[in-house]
């Protein structure tokens, strides 16, 4: 038994555990780095205990770090959550020697499932399809080269230890290999301290289907239905939902045997997560086990309508599982969408910044649940996965849900930061997952072929007289004196410029004109960033809120950021081919030159890392390098110069 739980963790899981474990009774411990001090998990819990500093291996991959602050608050449970600690077995292990509950799986199964070679041995063992690959002990360049060769492509390079896409490369074809090989190797030691890494032959346009399994320590082990997780960017999921649109009753059972032979091939017990890629023929082989609480389980909460938190707990406990597999009912359908800060519209480059708002209560209607780690003021900051929150819709039927959840994201807009708020609305509403055509590599298709779905999304004509209006009515920041009636200005979003004329009057009217065409609006209402008005006799509401210089607009399902153009351009933000500046805050992983070096156009300069994805520097200009202002492992700020650059400015004949 255990009365006080130590959360391993942080952002919305840790928030989400703390909910449930409060409910029943436990008491909870927050544990938090130097970046998360102001946190929201941090204030949620009973007690808060400072771990270290905001790198997560300086804080929450500290085993010793965690282990002293369980002592310090007497938690007698912890609960690693995911990513982070939650599947090394050795960390499970030093729970229970230090007589700590660790609510997850044994050491044992977590090492069996934690290396994704000797898995796949045993869920061949355990007569469990799995797609055919090198799981072989001899890691050289050369017999990586002669495995891939002999398998063909396309394939997966991975590491054994990987998990959350993390050291997996795609690779097409012979030239793509080494490259794929150093990248996978590369990150893989980074992110979990192993570079072995295994092939597996890629199901080409197949769908990522998974299944929720639940095992206790009287020998019982049920499955909880499936979760479609194929909407997908760079091996990352973005929509999640349950159940598949395009599994069978029969199709569900065989998985769910399958699942949970294989949990019960390594003595397993508590929350796990078998992962299956489907073929277009709907044959399905096993990819990996998660040792751990999934990132999408609120999707299977919804149809089963159990807390599987409260089953991770009762089990850790050393209760019998809560329900028996022929209790186990599916009803309606869920889908749960990540909000990521980042921009899909530069190739899902991470974000980091201020939220300026964001207030989730405002979508909370029934059939509608947002998890999330943020607040409005907190700070995003590189250090840690790009996923601030995910907003989950419960419907009678899939296309209810898609209704659901693209009206959720309209009422939950966050702004401050770049963010995949309108992708996400857009995606569900795409033909291609409305009619369940989606695959897991298709967003990333669509990322090179230039789909409309990944251009960014033009503001109406309603919402630059909104924008206008937002300004013109902003109190005590104009520069303009009172005694002027009707002005002019500048008005720019992304790279377009619109020159608008305001007239406002003392009632809260204003006229707004552009190309010739004025526009009728009146304010009713304004205030905490909620903007509430009349446009030509219609009213409507949108979220307005000012950052700095910038206007953040939140209207009819999209976000955009508006600018008033100064008459006086700063020409540091002029574009500078001869410096090259970091595209985001981040670590300095590789840097490929040196002063004196000479450089091609589009070549490879330095590579920087931020929330899980590798983002390459490249020379926009030929030239030679005349200083280098990062080394590896080098933390830097968004726009800090890394390189600078003597142009070629001879022009051939």
């Amino acid at each position: 038994m255990f009365s006080k739980i130590l959360i391993a963790n942080r952002g919305e899981i840790a928030c989400r555990v703390i909910r449930t474990a409060r409910k029943l009774g436990y008491q909870t411990v927050a544990v938090y780095s130097d970046a998360d001090r102001n946190s929201p998990h941090v204030a949620l819990a009973d007690e808060a205990v400072h771990i270290g500093a905001s790198p997560a291996a300086e804080s929450y991959l500290k085993i010793d770090a965690i282990l002293d602050a369980a002592r310090k608050t007497g938690a007698d449970a912890l609960h690693p959550g995911y990513g982070f600690l939650s599947e090394n077995a050795a960390f499970a292990q030093a729970c229970a020697d230090a007589h700590l509950v660790f609510i997850g799986p044994p050491a044992s199964a977590i090492t069996a499932m934690g290396d994704k070679a000797l898995a796949k041995r045993r869920m061949l063992e355990a007569g469990v399809p799995c797609a055919p690959g090198y799981l072989g002990a001899d890691q050289s360049d050369m017999a990586l080269t002669t495995e891939a060769k002999k398998l063909g492509y396309p394939l997966l390079v991975k590491a054994v230890a990987g998990g959350g896409g993390r050291g997996m490369r795609l690779v097409r074809s012979d030239a793509e290999l080494q490259q794929g090989i150093d990248g996978a190797r590369r990150e893989a030691t980074s992110a979990f301290g192993d570079g072995t890494l295994m092939l597996e032959r890629l199901i080409d346009n197949g769908r990522h289907i998974e299944i929720q399994v639940f095992a206790d320590a009287h020998g019982n082990a049920v499955y909880l239905g499936e979760r479609d997780c194929t909407a997908q960017r760079r091996r990352q999921k973005v929509i999640e939902e349950a159940p598949s649109p395009v599994v069978s009753p029969a199709m569900r059972a065989a998985m769910g045997q399958d699942a949970v032979a294989a949990a019960l091939a390594v003595g397993y017990r508590g929350a796990g997560t078998v992962e299956f890629i489907v073929d277009d023929k709907l044959n399905h082989y096993f990819l990996e086990m998660n040792t751990r609480l999934q990132v999408e389980h609120p999707v299977t909460e919804c149809i089963t309508g159990y807390d599987l938190v409260e089953w991770q707990l009762q089990v850790a406990a050393g209760d019998v599982l809560p329900a028996r597999q022929e209790d186990i009912t599916l009803t309606g359908h869920a889908i749960e969408a990540r909000l990521y800060v980042e921009d899909p519209y530069t190739g899902f480059a991470p974000q980091t910044g201020t939220v300026a708002w964001w207030q989730p209560e405002r979508a909370l209607v029934e059939g509608t649940r947002v998890d999330d780690g943020i607040r409005q003021g907190s700070v995003v900051s590189p250090f840690y996965d790009p996923m601030v929150a995910k907003i989950i819709v419960h419907g009678r039927d899939r296309d209810d849900a898609i209704r659901r959840l693209r009206a959720a994201l309209a009422n939950t807009p966050l702004l401050g930061l770049k963010n995949n708020g309108s992708f996400l609305s857009d995606l569900v509403d795409h033909p291609a997952f409305r009619k369940a055509e989606m695959t897991t590599t298709l967003i990333d298709q669509w990322l090179e072929q230039g789909e409309p779905l990944l251009q960014a999304p033009v503001p109406s004509d309603a919402a630059w007289t909104v924008a206008a209006v937002a300004l013109a009515t902003q109190h005590g920041s104009s520069w303009r004196a009172n005694s002027v009636a009707a002005y002019g200005f500048q008005l720019q979003t992304g790279d377009t410029v619109r020159a608008v004329r305001v007239l406002p009057d003392r009632h809260g009217a204003v006229a707004v004109t552009w190309d010739g065409h004025t526009t009728a609006a009146r304010v009713l209402q304004f205030e905490d960033g909620v903007l509430r008005i009349e446009i030509d006799g219609v009213a409507r509401t949108a979220i307005a809120v000012f950052a700095g210089a910038e206007l953040h607009l939140a209207h009819a399902g999209h976000s955009h950021v508006f600018t008033e153009v100064s008459a006086f351009p700063n020409a540091d933000a002029l574009k500078d081919a001869s410096r090259a500046r970091s595209p985001v805050a981040g670590k300095v992983t590789q840097v490929l030159v040196a002063t004196g070096d000479t450089v091609q156009e589009g070549q490879q300069l330095v590579c920087v890392e931020a929330m899980k994805m590798e983002m390459w520097l490249c020379a926009e200009s030929a030239g030679a390098v005349k200083a280098v202002h990062a080394k590896a492992g080098d933390q830097v700020e968004s726009g800090a110069v890394l390189v600078e650059l003597e142009l070629n400015t001879k022009k051939e004949a």
